[in-house]
């Protein structure tokens, strides 16, 4: 039995790799908490301390675990993608250059924001503007007025972490501070998930992206996508341009774009990982784990997915609300619920949240349609007992 090394995993992880069954084909063994978890971290510790764990492969599914492990295989001699090519794909300016290279129809207009100097945008307003370095549309904003752009500010604890990280794999650590400016795209939201083995690009599928309405937070993600099969294979076509030209192999990924009516797909951003929000959904329709292939490409093996279009839709829903609260109560554990809060705090005070809202839970939904897929989720997040206070006003 060969032992596979997870870092940092999340509860999900965890989740997913019981539900694969994975735990009684190999010797899963797991080192660190969930970054998001820590006030504080020693990446070179750490992976000296990860380097003595007997492994075969070594994987993580979040952005700076991802890059942790690619650290740690490296060390190791083990198979997995290279920390070079991570960064990358996470850097977004650096991501949006290559891209730019060999799939200039699917890569917005951009550009690094200088926070020494006044702004004069290279396009006109209404533009975009995200953090270089970032995850879930955290300080995430749309721009009306240049003049926003002095307000704009970054969560120092994620960046400053992934800074400490991106270094040793050789990048500057500035480099992980900062804004890129976009222009403003439009059209469905999808992600694009699938892996890179021995030069070829492979797709697992694609999910829609579907947000609360008038917001910028997403509600639901639905698999697989309603896109025709024309549109899909756009977006595999450009997918297998872009992974390769950024150094990407021998990993999972997964690319975000709009796709308008009329005109080509926008890379929103690639990142050199694992979508584990969508591993319930693979698994409940083609009943296969992407885990089961994210193993085996750790090992250096081909997981030889077929690409085929699923039976009816899954949905993995997110319950939020818009305003900050104090949770009094949370509902009880249930196996098929990720609770995002814990009680005491407020939520402005935990969890990983976007601009605009805050996340309470997930859940996972299964139907013949759409329709009823996405119904089903619905009844059961509105059945979950959150008790939330108002937060005085002062």
């Amino acid at each position: 039995m060969r032992d596979i090394l997870v870092l940092c995993p999340q509860e999900r992880d965890l989740k997913a790799i019981r539900a694969a069954g994975l735990e009684e084909r190999y010797g899963v063994r797991c080192q660190g908490s969930d970054l998001d978890q820590l006030d504080s971290f020693d990446p070179l510790a750490f992976l000296d301390e990860a380097a003595t764990v007997p492994a075969d492969a070594v994987v993580g599914t979040k952005d700076s675990s991802a890059l942790l492990a690619a650290l740690l295989a490296e060390r190791r001699g083990l198979p997995g993608p290279s920390p070079r090519a991570l960064i990358a794909c996470q850097h977004k300016p650096t991501s949006r250059a290559l891209q730019r290279r060999v799939a200039p129809e699917a890569t917005p207009r951009f550009a690094l924001l200088d926070p020494r100097a006044p702004y004069d945008p290279p396009f006109d307003v209404p533009f975009f503007v995200k953090p270089v370095v970032g995850r879930l549309s955290q300080n995430a904003y749309r721009i009306d007025d240049p003049r926003e752009l002095l307000t704009l500010h970054e969560i120092d604890r994620y960046t400053a972490r992934y800074a400490d990280i991106a270094a040793l794999a050789g990048a500057d650590p500035a480099d992980a501070h900062g804004f890129l400016a976009e222009e403003l795209l439009s059209g469905a939201e999808v992600t694009l998930e699938g892996y890179a083995h021995g030069g070829r690009v492979t797709t697992i599928g694609v999910t829609d992206s579907v947000k609360y309405p008038g917001t910028l937070s997403f509600e639901r993600f639905e698999y697989p996508s309603a896109l025709p099969e024309e549109r899909l294979a756009e977006l595999h076509d450009v997918a297998a341009r872009v992974v390769p030209a950024l150094g990407f192999d021998d990993g999972f990924f997964n690319v975000e774009f709009f796709v308008p009516e009329d005109g080509p797909a926008a890379i929103i951003e690639v990142n050199a990982r694992l979508a584990s929000q969508f591993a319930p959904l693979v698994l409940g329709l083609h009943g296969r784990s992407t885990y089961e292939a994210l193993f085996e490409l750790a090992l250096g093996e081909d997981p030889a997915w077929e690409a085929r279009r699923p039976e009816g839709v899954g949905v993995s829903y997110c319950l939020r609300v818009f305003e900050d609260a104090f949770v009094e109560a949370v509902p009880d554990p249930d196996p098929d619920v990720e609770l995002l809060v814990r009680p005491g705090l407020h939520l402005s005070d935990q969890g990983v949240n976007d601009a605009q809202s805050y996340r309470l839970a997930i859940l996972y939904g299964f139907g013949e349609t759409r329709e009823e897929a996405v119904a089903r989720c619905r009844e059961r997040a509105n059945a979950l007992s959150f008790r939330l206070a108002p937060v005085p006003v002062r």
